[in-house]
């Protein structure tokens, strides 16, 4: 991900391969909440969690380093 400021708005979804593998948008808000929103998922869920930015869209676990 490029660099971004914790307060730029992002969009966090899910991708889900179970129900012919849609993405189900979590919320729209600033990177910051976005990750603490993250956080609090389940781990199955966090492997199918992506953040986008205007430019850029990052798996969520790459984000963290996990």
């Amino acid at each position: 991900m490029r660099s971004t400021a914790d307060g730029v708005t992002v969009r966090l979804y899910h991708l889900s391969e179970a129900e012919g593998g849609g993405a189900e948008t979590l919320m729209y808000g600033s990177l910051a909440d976005a990750l603490a929103m993250a956080a609090q998922q389940s781990e199955a869920v966090q492997a199918g969690l992506f953040i986008a930015t205007d430019n850029d869209v990052v798996a969520y676990l790459d984000l963290i380093g996990e």
